[in-house]
């Protein structure tokens, strides 16, 4: 079963970033998904409910990726598609910038790296 495609480093270094970001990438999306049903079962949604959004909510955004990512698009720009002026995901996102998801995920990817070069060695 092929679940990728090959990409071919020059620099050997750079394999614990790619472990990083795409070995371990996967549990990422799956722990985002994981808290949002539980945030959502905690706000009334019924968990079959909030279990369906969710999963059709991942399924959609990774087809609009792949759809994105085949015109050559950024993740940004799919961002700021879905995100209008004044609107609830611009609260959502004014949340992350200010609790700095950036450096959430700096921290994490760089622990998982970091621990990817201790095995390694």
């Amino acid at each position: 079963m092929a679940v990728g495609k090959v990409e071919v480093l020059e620099d050997e270094s750079l394999m614990d970033a790619v472990t990083a970001v795409s070995g371990s990438g996967p549990a990422y999306f799956f722990l985002l998904m994981e808290e949002m049903i539980t945030i959502a079962k905690d706000m009334g949604l019924p968990s079959d409910i909030a279990r369906e959004l969710v999963f059709q909510t991942a399924k959609g955004a990774g087809l609009l990726a792949e759809m994105a990512y085949s015109r050559n698009e950024t993740p940004a720009q799919l961002r700021e598609r879905v995100t209008s002026p004044g609107g609830t995901t611009e609260a959502a996102m004014k949340v992350f910038k200010k609790l700095d998801l950036n450096g959430i995920m700096t921290a994490a990817l760089t622990a998982a790296r970091d621990r990817s070069r201790e095995l390694s060695s």
